[in-house]
């Protein structure tokens, strides 16, 4: 039995429908910049959108903290500036408003895995890689849904400073649970590369999750359990048993 199980937030707690943040922050801003008095074109607008999510998508993969600040930024230097507003405030809450606004749902079986834990006794932990979707919104989304109360605590890349498989916020999501050893500890995830990656170097319990997401990389390691159904996972970790 396990004494901790921490998870991965997007496509493992909740899920994205596809392409709904980006048609949300577009639209939020094609208001707010229209009202400011700022002449964007749409079409260029779109494209430093996209410009800015493969500059994060570049730091995530190198392992470089990127914060949403920065997506402003790399949004007004595609727009080449000679706009009569300041825009950059607009941006930044256009992102958080459109975390709210989007299209993000539990994943199946979340809530019956998660009060299975909690009725055992086990500490439950989030680490998070996180995007264009600052974490004070992330929490926001599952307070929505009825789920930020099952957490202990939570580990945030743009609090910590660490994007996953880095060492440091396995550790400080540990810490923060109550120094739970390691190998008493699993890591639920979709991604090979960070969530299975981080947590097998961590020394714990590997879980992936592919009831949102299928990650086919091959040249990253696989986990210790693969499950489609959360409600599966208590079982799998031995808690089920245990609790009854």
């Amino acid at each position: 039995m396990v004494d901790a199980v921490t998870f991965d937030f997007w496509n493992t707690l909740m899920w994205e429908e596809p392409g709904s943040l980006r048609e949300k922050r577009l639209e939020i801003w094609g208001g707010t910049l229209a009202e400011a008095g700022a002449r964007v074109d749409v079409v260029q607008l779109e494209r430093a959108h996209d410009v800015a999510h493969e500059a994060y998508v570049r730091s995530w993969t190198a392992g470089c903290q990127f914060r949403v600040e920065e997506a402003v930024g790399e949004i007004l230097e595609y727009l080449n500036g000679g706009l009569a507003v300041n825009i950059a405030p607009a941006l930044l809450e256009g992102f958080r408003e459109a975390g709210r606004r989007a299209a993000v749902h539990p994943s199946d079986g979340v809530r019956a895995c998660l009060e299975t834990l909690r009725g055992a006794g086990v500490r439950l932990g989030i680490i998070c890689d996180i995007g264009l979707t600052p974490s004070p919104i992330v929490l926001e989304l599952l307070d929505r849904h009825g789920l930020l109360g099952f957490f202990d605590d939570m580990s945030f890349s743009d609090e910590v400073g660490h994007y996953k498989p880095a060492r440091p916020i396995f550790q400080h999501a540990l810490a923060g649970l109550g120094a739970v050893p390691p190998e008493r500890a699993a890591h639920v995830g979709d991604r090979r590369r960070t969530d299975v990656g981080g947590a097998i170097a961590m020394g714990m319990i590997s879980v992936r999750y592919n009831g949102v997401y299928e990650d086919e990389a091959i040249r990253a390691p696989e986990a210790d359990i693969v499950l489609a159904d959360l409600a599966d996972l208590p079982l799998l970790l031995g808690v089920a048993e245990m609790s009854q």
